[in-house]
C-alpha cells in the first residue's frame, strides 16, 4: 500500500511535507480520517489537532482553519497557522482563553471576533493537553 504525501502550508512557509500512512484532520464540523485510496474531497478546516501516522509514530500539529484538498494520494492543507503540538504552551493558551472571554462584545462583529478567539484558545488547550512536553 502506498503512503499519502501530506503538505501543510501557511502564509509564511511550508510547515510540513512528509509521507504518512494515515492522516486525521479537524474539519469545521468534525474530524475526518484519510488513508491511501481515499476519494477526492475538498473541506473547510477547523481549529484542532492534525495527526500524521508516519509509521515511526504519530506527528501532531495544531492547525487553525483553512482548507484541505485530497486528490489521489496527496493531501494539501492551506491554513492560517500550523504549530507542532510539542511547541504549544497550555498555560499560555489558558491565559489567551481568559483574555478572549473578557473581550467586550457589543456588536455582531465583535461577538464573532471574541467567539473565534475563544474557539482557538480552547482548541490549543486540547491539543496541548494531549501532547505533554
Amino acid at each position: 500500500m502506498s503512503d499519502l504525501q501530506c503538505i501543510v502550508v501557511t502564509p509564511e512557509k511550508t510547515v510540513v511535507s512528509k509521507e504518512a500512512h494515515f492522516v486525521a484532520l479537524p474539519l469545521f464540523d468534525g474530524e475526518v480520517g484519510v488513508a491511501p485510496g481515499h476519494s477526492p474531497m475538498i473541506g473547510r478546516l477547523g481549529c484542532g489537532e492534525l495527526r500524521l501516522d508516519t509509521g515511526e509514530g504519530i506527528d501532531r500539529y495544531y492547525i487553525e482553519g483553512g482548507f484541505v484538498e485530497v486528490m489521489g494520494d496527496k493531501i494539501s492543507l492551506l491554513t492560517n497557522r500550523a504549530v507542532p503540538a510539542t511547541e504549544l504552551d497550555e498555560l499560555a493558551a489558558r491565559e489567551a482563553l481568559e483574555a478572549a472571554r473578557e473581550k467586550p462584545a457589543h456588536s455582531p462583529e465583535t461577538m464573532a471576533i471574541r467567539d473565534r478567539a475563544v474557539t482557538q484558545a480552547r482548541a490549543q488547550i486540547q491539543v496541548a493537553k494531549r501532547n505533554p512536553k
